[in-house]
């Protein structure tokens, strides 16, 4: 398993939770015994460490989501774009091993097999505002407010 499939796995993960099905301890569980191919140790613990950074982090998170996309609430974006964004947030503001670029390019790509039409522009969007000036958007490193 790719780091992109396992990538893959912790937004299913987190989709899951936000539906308010499992916990993500549980989501993780299941989503991994319904692969096809076992992932190895590291691969399991790269999900579980998107999963739960994502988690830890999902308020912060979801502020600087909100502060971008003003004409839409977080209680109005689908779920899909707003999952695959919180992950690839985390990974751009909490993980220095993966380039923001990176993060970019897996979250419009599973944005397009998962979500709307128009999700891959949408999701780059906000992204693409985020990797200008990170710095201006870490949630821990400036107060931003709903």
């Amino acid at each position: 398993m790719s780091r992109k499939r396992a990538r893959e796995m912790a937004f299913l993960v987190l989709f899951q939770v936000d539906l308010g099905q499992l916990t993500p301890a549980k989501a993780v569980f299941h989503t991994i015994q319904e692969l096809e191919d076992e992932p190895s140790k590291e691969e399991k613990e790269f999900i579980c460490a998107l999963v739960n950074g994502t988690w830890q982090y999902l308020a912060d998170i979801d502020r600087v989501i909100a502060l971008l996309s003003q004409d839409w609430p977080l209680n109005r974006l689908g779920k899909v774009d707003l999952n695959i964004m919180r992950l690839a947030l985390y990974e751009i503001f909490f993980r220095e091993d993966i380039p923001p670029k990176v993060s970019v390019n897996e979250a419009v790509e599973l944005a397009k097999i998962y979500g709307s039409q128009e999700s891959g522009r949408f999701v780059n969007g906000i992204l693409g505002k985020i990797v200008q000036d990170i710095a201006s958007y870490h949630p821990l490193k400036n107060k931003i407010s709903p």
